[in-house]
């Protein structure tokens, strides 16, 4: 099945509008991707929550469309 590139950064962009994404498709299947996310909403929140948060973006996507998403989240400097 699968998610493209475009829609995953649509559903993130979309709940972090001030967010800086890069994604990459790991293994070129459309369904493991690395996403590194810069976004000022992170601020005060553990890397936990900050991975929480971008999970509850994807809505439930995650374990069907998209199987696997390695996350590394910042705060801007």
């Amino acid at each position: 099945m699968g998610m493209r590139e475009s829609e995953l950064r649509s559903l993130i962009e979309a709940a972090f509008p001030d967010a800086d994404v890069t994604i990459t498709d790991l293994v070129g299947d459309n369904d493991h991707y690395s996403a590194h996310i810069v976004s000022a909403s992170f601020a005060g929140m553990s890397r936990v929550a900050q991975h929480k948060a971008v999970y509850a973006a994807l809505g439930g996507r995650m374990g069907g469309e998209l199987h696997a998403l390695q996350l590394t989240t910042a705060i801007p400097s």
